[in-house]
C-alpha cells in the first residue's frame, strides 16, 4: 500500500461513524459485547492515527499535509477537504487518545448501552473531522453534528438535571453555531470569486472593518465553546449533570475546539483584526483567570468547582493566542492539550468517587482516604498537575504563556505588568481550592453517614489503568517539553511571524486617527 497516497484522515474520521452504524446489528443482552466492539474500534482507529502521522507527516513542515480534497457540490466550490497542520494535529492525536480511554471507562454503563456506544463512536469522528476539515461549509457541518450526540448523551445518561443542561447546552452551542454560519457565508461569498475553501479564504483581500465584524461574529460562537466568560455558564450545568466518560469528552476534547478554531479562523485568516482584538482577548482570559478561580472556591458541589477550574486554565489559552509571540502561541496549544489529560483525569476520578460515596456535596464527605488509598493517591497526583506542580505538563503550559507574554512587544509595558500580576494571582488561587478540596474529600474525621454504608471500595485495575494512561503524558510533558512542542512549532511560528506583521498595521490605524482627529484643529 502506498502510504503516501492513501486517504488516512478521511479513513480516520469515517470508520468510527461507519463501525458506529454496525451497533444495532450485534446481538447483546447485557452491553458486554457493545463495550469490547466500541472499545477495539476507539483502539484501531486510535492505531490508524498513531500511524498516519508517525509515516506521513513531517514535524519541519509548517504547511498542510496529509491533504484530500474531493469535489461535493462543485458550482460552490463545497469539497470533502481535509488536511492536517501542526495546529490541528496534536488535538486529532489528543482526541483519539481521550476518547478511547472514555470509551473504557464507560464500561459499568448499563443502561440501552448500545445508544449510547454508538452516540459514542459518532462523536469520535465528528470531533476528529472538526480538527481536519479545511472547508468553512464542512466545517460548520461538523461543528454542529458533533453536538448532537453531546446533547443525547447528557440528556439520557445524566443526573437529576439532566434536561435542563442538555437544553442549555444545545441552545448555547447551536446560538453561537449560527455566527459561524453567517460568517462563513459573508466570507465565502465576498469578491469576485465564491469559495470556501480556508486556504483561499486566507488569501481573499478583506476591508480592515470587514474582518473586524468577521472576528467578532467568530470570536461569539468559540467564546462559547471555549468557554469564556461571560458565554460559559453551560458548562458547569453540563459537568453537573454528566457520566464521567462525558466529562473525559467535554473537558478533554470539547473545550479544545473552541482555542483551534480561535487560532485557525480569528488569527490565521483575519490577522488584521486579531490585532485589535488580542487586547480584548487578553482581559477576557485574565477575567476567566480570576473570576473562575474565585467562583470556585465556593463550589460546595465536586463536579461545579472542577468545571470553573477548567473555565479559569482556559483563560491562559486566549492570553496565548493574543501574545503576538512564538513562546505565547506555543504556550496556547501545549495548554489546550496538558488540559485536555488534566480535564479528564480529574473528571474521571470524580465520577470514580461518586459511584463509591453516592454524592457530590463536599460537606457531605470526609476522611474517605482511608478506605479509598489507591483513589486518594491518583486524585491527589491529578490535583498537582491541575495547579501547574513543576514537573507536570500544567506548568510548563502556563509557564510559557506567562514568559511569551510578558516578552511580548505588542503591548505597553504597564498593561503587561497588570496583565502579568492578575495572571500570578489566578496561578496562586488555584492551589488553594484544590488543596482544599483534597483537603475536605479525603483528610479528617469520616462522615458517620458515609462509615455506616459498607466498606468504600478502592479503585478497580480499570481505573488504575485509565489514570496511569493520562498520567504518563502529563509527567513526560511536563519533564520533556519537546516531546509535543517539536510537532507543532513549525506552524505556531509561521503563524506567528504573520501575526506580528498585523502589529504595526495596528499602529499605523491608531495614529492616522490620530492625526484626523487633530486635522481640524490644525487648520483652526
Amino acid at each position: 500500500m502506498n502510504t503516501a497516497n492513501f486517504p488516512w484522515l478521511t479513513t480516520i474520521i469515517l470508520f468510527p461513524i461507519a463501525a458506529s452504524l454496525l451497533i444495532p446489528l450485534i446481538p447483546d443482552k447485557d452491553g458486554k459485547t457493545v463495550r469490547w466492539y466500541s472499545l477495539i474500534v476507539g483502539l484501531i482507529d486510535f492505531a490508524l492515527i498513531v500511524y498516519a502521522f508517525y509515516t506521513g507527516y513531517d514535524f519541519s513542515n509548517p504547511d498542510l499535509q496529509l491533504v484530500e480534497s474531493y469535489p461535493w457540490v462543485p458550482q460552490l466550490d463545497l469539497n470533502w477537504s481535509v488536511g492536517a497542520d501542526g495546529l490541528s494535529m496534536p488535538l486529532i492525536i489528543l482526541t483519539g487518545f481521550i476518547t478511547t480511554l472514555a470509551i473504557l471507562a464507560a464500561w459499568p454503563v448499563t443502561f440501552k448501552p448500545k445508544l449510547f456506544y454508538f452516540l459514542i463512536l459518532a462523536m469520535y469522528g465528528g470531533q476528529i473531522a472538526v480538527f481536519a476539515v479545511q472547508d468553512m461549509l464542512l466545517f460548520f457541518l461538523v461543528w454542529e453534528l458533533e453536538l448532537v450526540p453531546i446533547y443525547f448523551l447528557l440528556s439520557i445518561w445524566g443526573g437529576k438535571k439532566r434536561q435542563y443542561a442538555a437544553t442549555k447546552f444545545i441552545l448555547y452551542t447551536a446560538g453561537g453555531s449560527l455566527f459561524i454560519l453567517l460568517s462563513a457565508l459573508t466570507m465565502g461569498f465576498y469578491g469576485d470569486t465564491v469559495t470556501f475553501d480556508m486556504r483561499s479564504l486566507a488569501l481573499k483581500d478583506f476591508a480592515l472593518n470587514f474582518q473586524l465584524a468577521l472576528y467578532a461574529g467568530f470570536l461569539i460562537a468559540y467564546a462559547v465553546k471555549l468557554p469564556i466568560i461571560p458565554l460559559h455558564t453551560w458548562l458547569p450545568d453540563a459537568h453537573g449533570e454528566a457520566t464521567a466518560p462525558v466529562h473525559m469528552l467535554l473537558a478533554g476534547i470539547l473545550l479544545k475546539m473552541g482555542g483551534y478554531a480561535l487560532i485557525r479562523m480569528n488569527a490565521q485568516m483575519l490577522p488584521d483584526a486579531h490585532a485589535y482584538f488580542a487586547p480584548v482577548l487578553v482581559v477576557l482570559g485574565v477575567v476567566n483567570i480570576i473570576y473562575a478561580a474565585l467562583t470556585s472556591f465556593a463550589q460546595r458541589n465536586l463536579k461545579r468547582k472542577i468545571a470553573y477550574s477548567s473555565i479559569s486554565h482556559m483563560g491562559f489559552v486566549t492570553i496565548g493566542i493574543a501574545s503576538f509571540t512564538d513562546l505565547g502561541l506555543s504556550g496556547a496549544v501545549l495548554q489546550m492539550v496538558s488540559h485536555g489529560l488534566i480535564g479528564a483525569s480529574l473528571f474521571f476520578l470524580v465520577g470514580a468517587t461518586y459511584d463509591r460515596t453516592h454524592t457530590l456535596m463536599l460537606d457531605e464527605m470526609g476522611g474517605v482516604g482511608k478506605s479509598m488509598k489507591k483513589i486518594f493517591a491518583m486524585f491527589t497526583a491529578c490535583s498537582m498537575a491541575s495547579l501547574a506542580l513543576p514537573g507536570m505538563s500544567g506548568f510548563v503550559a502556563e509557564l510559557m504563556v506567562f514568559v511569551g507574554f510578558a516578552t511580548s512587544d505588542a503591548y505597553n509595558p504597564t498593561f503587561k505588568v497588570i496583565v502579568v500580576f492578575l495572571m500570578a494571582v489566578g496561578v496562586i488561587l488555584t492551589p488553594i481550592y484544590l488543596l482544599s478540596m483534597l483537603r475536605e474529600i479525603f483528610y479528617g474525621k469520616e462522615n458517620e453517614e458515609l462509615a455506616s454504608h459498607q466498606a468504600l471500595i478502592d479503585a478497580e485495575p480499570r481505573e488504575v489503568f485509565i489514570i496511569a494512561c493520562l498520567l504518563v503524558p502529563i509527567i513526560g510533558i511536563g519533564f520533556y517539553p519537546k516531546l509535543l512542542t517539536q510537532m507543532y512549532d513549525a506552524t505556531t511560528v509561521q503563524l506567528t511571524a504573520r501575526l506580528r506583521d498585523s502589529v504595526p498595521t495596528l499602529a499605523q490605524q491608531t495614529e492616522a486617527s490620530k492625526v484626523s482627529l487633530s486635522a481640524p484643529e490644525i487648520a483652526n
